[in-house]
Order: structure tokens, then C-alpha cells, then sequence
């Protein structure tokens, strides 16, 4: 299977969305320094993912080369309320393997939506990726970059503002370029 029509999009999201408006100030060292592995899960239903999900904690584990992982699942949770709910097995199979405070899941998904918003409403892209997506970070590496980032505690509230003023249109264009490149 050729996993490039997953990941080239999925990198362009990371490149000109998250790291192109500063959604995470966080990813821009590590994706220069080719430290993000992006894995394609051929999984077709949740018990695979799961397998996939424990190899690549095993592989981010023994190899500290690989900072963090992209887990797209393209096959897979493609409904949002299904992908919310797998998130509650995923990090019990994180808590299962010991890996608890080592390793978080964030998530991000193409209908991603907090409660209390309308789906298309600007503030929902901070989570919106073109495929659904587990992202794997080392927490260790995530408060050590917490803890240097001057006002970090702000960054939620500083790309909802980001995001309102640029808008849902423009977003949902930005989202939708991430296929054509």
C-alpha cells in the first residue's frame, strides 16, 4: 500500500497550519529535525488500531531518535463521535502497557468538534486535520517544553482568537489545500 496520499497531506496540515500560524510552537524543531514519524495504520477496525497503537508506543519507547508520531488512521474512526469514543480505549491501552506519564495521546480528526461549538465554528480547526490522526508525545519532552515556553498556559486561548479572526471559510480552505499539493 502506498501510504504518501496519507501522509503528504497530513505533513502539509502539520506545515502550514500547526507550524505556518504557531498552532503549536512546540512541532517546528522537531519536524526540521526529522524527529515526527508518520505512521499509516492500515487497521479496518478499532481492535487493529489498537494493535498498531501498542507498536508504535513499543517503537517510540526503544528509540529515542523518534520524538513524536503522527498515527493516521485513514480507514478507520472516520466518524468523529466513534473516534471520541475510541480515545477512552486508547489511553486505557497506554495506562495497560505501564506507559502512563510517559506517553499522552492528543487527537485530531476532520469533523473534530469542542463541545459547546457548531462543527464549522473557527475554533474547532485547532483540532481539525485532514485524516484522523493520534498524535504520540513524549511528556517528559512536552513539559520540558511547556516549562521553557514563556505564557504557555495562553496558547489555547491566543489560536482561538488566531483562528476566529481568520475565519471558518478561510480554514476550511487551508484544510482542503493540504490534498492538493
Amino acid at each position: 500500500m502506498n501510504h504518501e496520499p496519507y501522509i503528504a497531506p497530513v505533513r502539509q496540515w502539520v506545515e502550514q497550519l500547526v507550524i505556518g500560524y504557531n498552532l503549536c510552537p512546540f512541532a517546528k524543531r522537531e519536524l526540521v529535525r526529522d524527529r515526527v514519524r508518520f505512521f499509516v495504520s492500515q487497521a479496518q477496525d478499532e481492535e487493529q488500531l489498537l494493535v498498531d497503537l501498542e507498536n508504535e508506543l513499543t517503537l517510540l519507547s526503544a528509540d529515542e531518535g523518534i520524538e513524536t508520531t503522527l498515527l493516521i488512521t485513514p480507514q478507520v474512526l472516520q466518524d468523529f463521535f466513534d473516534f471520541n469514543q475510541f480515545l477512552g480505549r486508547a489511553d486505557q491501552r497506554v495506562a495497560q502497557l505501564k506507559l502512563k506519564g510517559v506517553f499522552q495521546i492528543a487527537s485530531f480528526h476532520p469533523d473534530y468538534q469542542f463541545g459547546g461549538t457548531e462543527l464549522e465554528d473557527a475554533e474547532n480547526y485547532s483540532n481539525k486535520s485532514p485524516y484522523p490522526v493520534l498524535h504520540l508525545l513524549r511528556e517528559a519532552s512536552l513539559d520540558e517544553a511547556i516549562e521553557n515556553y514563556p505564557d504557555a498556559e495562553s496558547i489555547p486561548e491566543r489560536n482561538i482568537e488566531q483562528l476566529k479572526l481568520m475565519g471558518s471559510d478561510r480554514l476550511r480552505r487551508l484544510l482542503e489545500d493540504c490534498f492538493s499539493r
